[in-house]
């Protein structure tokens, strides 16, 4: 705490900070190191940064040292331009000069800074103080000065001009400075590119030098610059391209060119750069040939930018179509690039969004050119499937085994990509799309010559399931045939096995409309319940039949629920896909009659009554928690969409399907009926831990949901347990559910006296926790402090409509106050600032008059909110707060201004969040 204090104490001098910065490179403690970086962050915003910083930069010091004079010039250029005088200018920037020259054959590090220095001391003074920056940089670097050679003094320039336009990218210039300023750059080109072509074309330029060129030209590319301007240099990039020591800095200077949006109205200037694209075809085979994966992935990231930012206006010269054709087949080579994704390849996925492109530029084309087009183009994307199912096939078994987990990862991800390209391009090609994935599997399956791999077979089925999935297949005419093949398929490996599963559950709604295929793929589900590396492919494809084929399933419904009552037994599955199994046998009653719904439900829920019985006379421990917790969850799963009022039922083909629905009780209320006292005798036990109660909720809050009136039975009873839960131990899972059966119920005369006893139960218990709402102001964590400054700003407006709400204002509305200040004031972190100021402009809103006072009394408190402000400080922010009754985003950055000052980082590096 000394420690701190001292530091915090002493002066901002060149030794000091040279202390502090030996403190934080070379101290071991981590403390020290922290306090010596809170304060030279200080020291670098401070009025005496301009003295020490010149003093830093004195020859004979370290670089780390040299390093940190530059950034605090730089810091107080670019963030406080404002208070240098004008007289000030011209010796800064002749002292920057003299620097750079001093550093050009110095520390690299510490000249960028020095230029990125400079660079926002120009763009601070043009046009109107420094009209001509960019020409005079480059007259004072090209005269000799005897400081360092010319190639230093070249280099030097260069990098100069590179920070330039990437300082202005980043810089805080005013909206309508950044204009001017973009302008003034965007002409000084004319004095740059002529020495960048120099210096590229000059043989006897080094590789060192031409790369830093390309470098520079690639910042300049991208201040929107017109693309004729950049033509000759950017031809000399594509020839830097053969160059291997050029060849990352021209790719990334000529995507960097092409990618500007503005390029495209230069389209005379891109047809001059297709051929030299093509060009590149010979570079781009060889490099796949060699395995050389860098040289690929920059080549394709140049046809990708032309194609992908410039389609629409190349397409547009149609007298042009062939070349453009050839640039769309390169791409093509691109995507199909051999080897597996992401193991051997990466370049492939970079294409995909092309593909995108492409289509939509050809189909929002007018009838007559698109018919053309069209033409064209859908060979095209028949071949593009066939690459794409090429791509998305998996490496042999041998091979996939020795991929790691993040790589299986990746490729899962890219065949997801694959899938919603595949899903788009059936808008292009539609029905002929399946016929041809059809008629492959077909074959595949039937000829004998050759054995098929399962990968060819699981890609084919793969493509489409990507289509079924979210394209409307029912008038297809190859589903039929396609579910006659599936059970040929010799199921083998589990990757083909699950996607055999996805597809169909892909096929469901088409399986509703076709009950009479129910029958072929039913077994081939039921059977890969029972395997767990199946789980989440074969229960979710049951769970998508339960709900769209439910009237259809009679004949199998004893068959569904014997396997699903077996694998539930042996525990095959994990948690979540328990709940799936249990929600798809919900669906699947609800289509029965109910004395079967009763007789079903009673063999399926009864082992696990049986369970609960048991595990509520144990003594609690962690391992029967968990198992409680998953009954009540299996409960509920079940009750969330076991529902013989069909409420879901909105589309009108199930109308002639539907059962007549029966008079009297509902089989859910009857089964919570029974098993209520138990669930009672759980709750009792374990009434103190949060989860089991949210169990407990949850089962009668999805029942609540699902069936609504037919509930009414079961309110007295709930609306009396849950009132003891929460007169015991309030917990926000009985909040919630109490808030449902208000919705529902409490418009309903006959249940409006217990609905009524309830809310008034939980509305003053709650006003009587009001002390721990303010504490949860104080939690760690995000969402508790959220959820607590919106519960505070919705009830705050209360206080002059309810005599209760107004008395606890009364009461404890001070410490309220507090609580929020201490906040601002630095217990709580810089992200909740927002929903304090919410407070604070809801206090001032509806309780102006408690506020004035309050505010008074408690910004008199010594050190508080925090002692780093004056009591004048406290005064102007409470002034500032009660004369701001209607802007709530004036109050919200006055929060933020107060809490920097609070916490003594106004002003410095922390603030540039703002």
């Amino acid at each position: 705490m000394e420690q701190r204090k001292e530091q915090q104490n002493l002066e901002f001098t060149m030794d000091n900070v040279e202390k502090a910065l030996h403190q934080l490179y070379y101290d071991p403690n981590i403390e020290n190191k922290n306090l010596a970086q809170k304060w030279l962050m200080q020291a670098q915003v401070s009025p005496q940064a301009w003295h020490f910083s010149w003093q830093l930069l004195n020859g004979g010091k370290v670089p780390e040292i040299q390093y940190f004079g530059a950034s605090a010039l730089h810091i107080k250029i670019s963030r406080y331009w404002g208070d240098i005088p004008a007289e000030q200018y011209e010796s800064l920037k002749t002292q920057l000069f003299a620097q750079i020259s001093a550093f050009a054959s110095g520390s690299k590090i510490v000249l960028t800074r020095l230029c990125v220095a400079l660079a926002s001391l120009a763009l601070n003074m043009m046009p109107d103080t420094w009209p001509h920056a960019v020409p005079d940089m480059v007259r004072v670097f090209q005269t000799a000065d005897g400081q360092a050679d010319g190639g230093a003094r070249c280099l030097a320039l260069l990098e100069l001009l590179t920070v330039l336009p990437e300082e202005f990218q980043t810089s805080r210039l005013p909206l309508y400075r950044k204009g001017q300023v973009r302008g003034c750059l965007s002409q000084e080109c004319a004095c740059v590119f002529p020495l960048l072509r120099q210096l590229l074309q000059q043989s006897d330029s080094p590789g060192f030098v031409k790369q830093k060129v390309l470098k520079c030209f690639s910042s300049w590319a991208q201040l929107m610059i017109p693309l004729t301007e950049c033509e000759e240099l950017t031809l000399a990039a594509f020839s830097a391209l053969r160059d291997p020591e050029l060849f990352d800095s021209a790719v990334e200077a000529l995507v960097n060119t092409i990618s500007q949006p503005d390029a495209q109205r230069y389209v005379h200037t891109l047809l001059k750069l297709i051929p030299q694209a093509l060009s590149l075809q010979d570079q781009l085979r060889q490099a796949v040939q060699n395995g050389d994966i860098e040289t690929s992935h920059g080549i394709c990231r140049i046809i990708i930018a032309l194609g992908e930012n410039h389609s629409r206006a190349l397409l547009d010269q149609v007298d042009h179509w062939q070349s453009f054709l050839a640039l769309v087949n390169m791409i093509m080579f691109c995507t199909g690039i051999p080897g597996h994704y992401p193991v051997n390849e990466t370049t492939s996925s970079l294409t995909l969004t092309f593909w995108y492109t492409l289509q939509d530029e050809i189909l929002s084309f007018e009838a007559e050119k698109k018919e053309v087009y069209l033409q064209v183009y859908r060979p095209v994307y028949f071949q593009l499937v066939d690459v794409l199912l090429q791509k998305a096939q998996f490496p042999a078994d041998d091979e996939y085994a020795t991929w790691s987990s993040d790589e299986k990862e990746q490729f899962r991800i890219y065949r997801v990509d694959i899938s919603d390209t595949l899903m788009y391009v059936y808008e292009m090609l539609g029905a002929e799309l399946l016929s041809n994935l059809y008629d492959k599997l077909g074959r595949l399956l039937t000829t004998s010559e050759h054995p098929t791999s399962w990968q060819h077979t699981e890609a084919l089925l793969y493509g489409f399931q990507s289509i079924a999935e979210t394209i409307d297949v029912n008038y297809s005419d190859v589903v039929p045939g396609l579910i006659g093949l599936i059970p040929r398929i010799s199921i083998n490996n589990v990757q083909l096995a699950d996607t055999v599963m996805f597809t169909i559950g892909a096929l469901a709604e088409w399986l509703a409309d076709h009950p009479v295929m129910i029958s072929k793929v039913l077994p081939l589900v039921l059977h890969a319940l029972g395997n767990p590396e199946l789980s989440v492919s074969s229960v979710s494809t049951l769970k998508k039949i339960c709900r769209e084929c439910k009237y259809d399933l009679l004949p199998y419904a004893a068959n569904i629920v014997a396997v699903s009552q077996d694998v539930l037994m042996k525990q095959i599955h994990k948690t979540s896909q328990c709940m799936w199994l249990m929600q798809a046998l919900g669906f699947l009653l609800s289509a029965l009659q109910v004395e079967e719904i009763l007789t079903n439900l009673h063999s399926l829920i009864t082992p696990y009554i049986q369970q609960l019985e048991k595990l509520a006379d144990e003594t609690p421990n962690p391992s029967n928690k968990l198992a409680i917790i998953h009954i009540l969850g299996l409960l509920s799963n079940l009750f969330t969409t076991l529902d013989i009022s069909h409420h879901d039922d909105d589309h009108e083909a199930v109308e002639v399907k539907k059962l007549p629905v029966v008079q009297g009780p509902n089989p859910v209320v009857l089964v919570l009926q029974q098993v209520f006292q138990l669930i009672r005798k759980v709750l009792s036990t374990w009434l103190n831990d949060a989860q089991v109660v949210e169990a407990v909720c949850a089962i009668f809050e999805k029942s609540v949901k699902t069936l609504l009136d037919d509930f009414a039975p079961m309110v007295p009873q709930l609306c009396e347990m849950l009132g003891q839960m929460y007169s015991t131990i309030p917990q926000a899972s009985a909040i919630d559910l109490t808030r449902q059966m208000v919705h529902i119920f409490a418009h309903e005369p006959a249940h409006f006296p217990p609905i009524k006893a309830l809310f008034l139960l939980v509305t003053s218990l709650t006003l009587n926790l009001f002390h721990q709402g303010i504490i949860s102001l104080k939690f760690p964590e995000p969402p508790t402090v959220r959820a607590t400054c919106g519960f505070f700003t919705e009830f705050l407006p209360r206080c002059s409509e309810l005599a209760p709400v107004g008395q606890v204002v009364h009461d404890d509305g001070k410490i309220l106050l507090q609580a929020t200040l201490e906040g601002i004031g630095g217990q709580a972190s810089r992200n909740h600032m927002e929903h304090f100021a919410d407070i604070l402009f809801s206090l001032n809103k509806h309780c102006f008059s408690y506020l004035a006072v309050w505010l008074k009394e408690l910004m008199q408190q010594d050190g508080f909110p925090s002692p780093r402000l004056t009591q004048a400080q406290k005064d102007n922010f409470a002034q500032h707060i009660l004369r701001e009754r209607v802007n709530k985003r004036r109050v919200k950055d006055m929060v933020k201004e107060f809490t920097l000052l609070c916490r003594g980082l106004h002003g410095t590096e922390y603030t540039a969040d703002y």
